[in-house]
């Protein structure tokens, strides 16, 4: 159908300009892709969930379970991998310096890796941007492909970075309802038991939630504040911070 064709091209664009956002945070001495290290949360999550990705499109693929393999590879290259993790990647890459060049280790590796698993289902712009990319051969075609590495299992930082969007999302489909725009900066409240779990994602809340600042406790008494309730936290906005009462 037309509408499937169109989908595919909105696809094939999403991952085009993913891949020239990371090329343009390139300066050509990047090494060719390799399992970097992880330190900070969002690599970790990242990782671990392509490792996942690896194991399951594989065991799908053997088994010709191709309408499964794309449908998970459409979900981890559009929602996870450039709906969030490129947006998370964005606060290091401004940075500069070492967060900077940990962030772009993970982008390539993580880029490279998974155009290797699509390649079979689109041959012909994971070829070409393959080749764009920092590598070693010749073609894509030739390229080792992903394997199942046991190392790269970070189950704990899965749920803490799970813990984390919950609540942006939360916060963002409130100020949807709403009608606040992302300009308009709020103060955000968040009281829970994973403080320090929260605490390493200050900046995460201030770029994707459009909070101006952010303050965690066990508790918060703030009269007249919107309320938004997660499975792990309850975040409170003062409600001036998001509409105009004159």
């Amino acid at each position: 159908s037309e509408k499937k064709v169109e989908a595919s091209r909105n696809f094939a664009n999403k991952i085009w300009n993913a891949a020239r956002f990371i090329l343009m945070n390139l300066d050509g001495s990047e090494a060719a892709p390799h399992v970097p290290a992880a330190d900070a949360l969002e690599d970790k999550w990242i990782l671990s969930l392509f490792n996942k990705l690896t194991k399951e499109v594989t065991e799908n693929l053997e088994k010709f379970e191709l309408g499964i393999a794309v449908s998970k590879l459409y979900d981890f290259i559009w929602d996870i991998f450039c709906d969030w993790y490129i947006e998370l990647a964005k606060i290091r890459l401004q940075q500069g310096g070492e967060a900077a060049a940990q962030a772009k280790d993970v982008l390539i590796y993580v880029l490279s890796e998974t155009l290797k698993l699509l390649h079979p289902f689109m041959p012909f712009i994971t070829e070409e941007i393959w080749q764009t990319l920092p590598h070693e051969g010749d073609t894509i075609m030739l390229s080792p492909w992903p394997v199942y590495n046991e190392a790269l299992c970070f189950d704990e930082d899965e749920k803490h970075m799970d813990i984390i969007m919950e609540a942006i999302r939360a916060i963002r489909n409130r100020r949807a309802e709403m009608n606040v725009p992302p300009s308009r900066k709020a103060h955000v409240y968040i009281a829970t038991e994973y403080k320090d779990v929260f605490s390493t994602a200050v900046v995460f809340l201030q770029r994707l939630a459009s909070a101006a600042d952010v303050e965690i406790g066990d508790s918060f008494e703030i009269p007249g504040a919107v309320s938004i309730v997660t499975a792990y936290a309850k975040v409170y906005i003062p409600m001036g911070d998001l509409v105009d009462f004159e």
